[in-house]
């Protein structure tokens, strides 16, 4: 195991953040040396569009939600990594039920990241993909962020 925030959360030291209990967090792997991931989600019906389909907004989350921790999990103690910007791409529809996201930090620079992901359904079918870029910061910033009553 390493340190920081993303490890003191698998610990149990600190807890899950609000928007990964919701949405159903769950690790499957990590390897912080190659920079990939691999979690689950449970996906409710309270996700579910007028069709009765995951509502893209929660696929989006749950992306951002596998390929911000790939990144977490190589950052040290007092480090986060907010996501600059996330591009998504959906590849077919999402039932409610378990959903797994894998990702991969595909650059690892001092300050900008490169990560990419995937959500795959039940069956293993892709549902959908994303690259995005988070810049990692340390200090005050942290500070302010884990004395934050929402985050």
């Amino acid at each position: 195991m390493g340190t920081g925030l993303f490890w003191d959360m698998l610990a149990g030291r600190t807890p899950m953040p609000p928007a990964a209990a919701t949405l159903g967090w769950k690790l499957r792997e990590v390897d912080a040396e190659a920079g990939t991931i691999e979690v689950e989600f449970e996906a409710t019906a309270a996700f579910a569009n007028p069709a009765g389909h995951v509502q893209g907004g929660f696929l989006a989350a749950m992306l951002d939600d596998t390929m911000g921790p790939a990144l977490a999990a190589t950052l040290g103690p007092g480090q986060f990594a907010p996501t600059l910007d996330l591009h998504v791409q959906f590849l077919r529809v999402a039932w409610p039920g378990t959903l797994v996201g894998r990702a991969s930090v595909v650059r690892r620079g001092k300050q900008v990241c490169h990560l990419k992901g995937e959500l795959l359904d039940g069956s293993g079918r892709l549902v959908a993909t994303a690259i995005a870029t988070a810049m990692v910061q340390s200090g005050e910033r942290m500070n302010r962020v884990r004395t934050s009553p929402v985050g």
